[in-house]
């Protein structure tokens, strides 16, 4: 487990292009046949991702954990983007299919995931933060979860938005999750701009074509800062920090959020002309 530390709003508006995405930026979280964690004092989350080709992968615990499993005091949020799978959860098997979730509340057994098929494995995302309740372990199916649909074709920004861990559905400690798939013809996701006051979160960037990039827009809203960012790889956003992106090509992004508010709506939005 490799540790991300986050600098403040006013040393960000000095960093290079390279400080910048190193502080940032989380990368390589999907390796062939290993089960990846990254640990950000950002509300103290855990991002991992699981890839299980020649058999299953254990969760296991970090020993920067300190504790004698890994949801001993946390909830997980499990993504798959990838080829269909199974995790199991103490005694009890969930079968994810692509873009399915898999909520696991504080306390639970060993977890443990696997591929169908190994030529098109399950990837599996993870966020993890702290929790004080435990909830009941849940799979939520994309169909399953909640629709928004959001924006127009005129501003470029018509996508539909996934919410499937959140208050009124499927309830938790702190984790709200859920995904955002841009429309075809449209790039634009989240414009306006936006910041949470009372909480963080964390942009998981996938489905994108190698030979396309997405432009995410991170930073002070009068002190705005671009990170390139491909295929597979994490925005880490402050309280303080607005959050959108806009594609060359075909995207989808994975958004989690914890802190002291789960009220989805909870956003402090900027104007257009405000922004800098």
């Amino acid at each position: 487990m490799s540790l991300h530390t986050l600098p403040d709003a006013e040393r960000t508006k000095r960093l290079t292009t390279a400080e910048l995405r190193d502080r940032f930026l989380v990368q390589d979280l999907f390796q062939d046949g290993q089960v990846t964690f990254r640990f950000v004092d950002l509300d103290r989350v855990v991002l991992g991702g699981a890839v299980p080709t020649d058999g299953p992968l254990d969760l296991g615990v970090p020993e920067e954990l300190a504790a004698g499993s890994f949801t001993e005091r946390r909830e997980v949020g499990i993504l798959n983007i990838g080829g269909a799978g199974t995790v199991m959860v103490g005694e009890e098997t969930y079968a994810l299919g692509n873009r399915d979730l898999l909520y696991v509340g504080r306390g639970s057994e060993a977890v443990s995931f696997a591929s169908d098929d190994a030529a098109t494995p399950a990837r599996y995302y993870l966020v993890s933060y702290p929790c004080h309740a435990e909830h009941p372990t849940t799979l939520i199916r994309k169909a399953e979860a909640e629709l928004e649909e959001l924006g127009s074709q005129a501003k470029a920004n018509r996508r539909d938005l996934f919410k499937y861990v959140r208050p009124g559905g499927v309830e938790s400690g702190q984790l709200v999750m859920g995904i955002t798939e841009i429309r075809d013809g449209s790039v634009w996701n989240t414009m306006p701009a936006h910041t949470h006051a009372r909480r963080t979160e964390v942009y998981l960037y996938f489905d994108v074509d190698p030979e396309d990039v997405v432009f995410h827009m991170m930073g002070e809203p009068q002190e705005v800062r671009t990170l390139l960012t491909r295929d597979g790889e994490a925005v880490l956003s402050p309280g303080w920090s607005i959050h959108a992106g806009a594609g060359t090509g075909a995207y989808t992004f994975c958004w989690a959020m914890g802190g002291e508010n789960q009220d989805f709506g909870d956003m402090q939005f900027v104007a257009m002309t405000d922004l800098r």
